[in-house]
């Protein structure tokens, strides 16, 4: 998708804080973190949320999320995926939130 700011910072038109990168996603630094790590992990494939993509996008930030954890030095993080507007989604490109480097507590909200 042309306008998404996701896909704009895969194609490189957008600079970012890379974290981790290989043929199927990238993971970078999170502009505006909510804890001392905060890296947004993303298909380089274009999908709008967790309920429009295939499994191999779904998978593929998965299979890289040992990867980007340890890059980070995490030992313990949380992994949130927002989907709609109501749950706080605020780019329309699938992205995983991986928070960490502070006790994070059991409290969601």
């Amino acid at each position: 998708m042309d306008n998404c700011v996701f896909c704009k910072i895969v194609r490189g038109e957008i600079p970012c804080k890379k974290v981790y990168e290989d043929e199927l996603v990238l993971a970078f630094d999170d502009i505006s973190p909510q804890a001392p790590v905060h890296v947004l992990l993303v298909p380089k494939h274009h999908a709008a949320d967790i309920l429009k993509t295939d499994v191999a996008d779904t998978g593929a930030c998965i299979a890289a999320l040992p990867k980007v954890v340890a890059a980070k030095g995490l030992t313990s993080f949380r992994l949130i995926v927002n989907t709609g507007a109501d749950a706080g989604q605020t780019v329309p490109h699938l992205h995983f939130h991986i928070l960490g480097g502070k006790d994070m507590g059991e409290r969601i909200i």
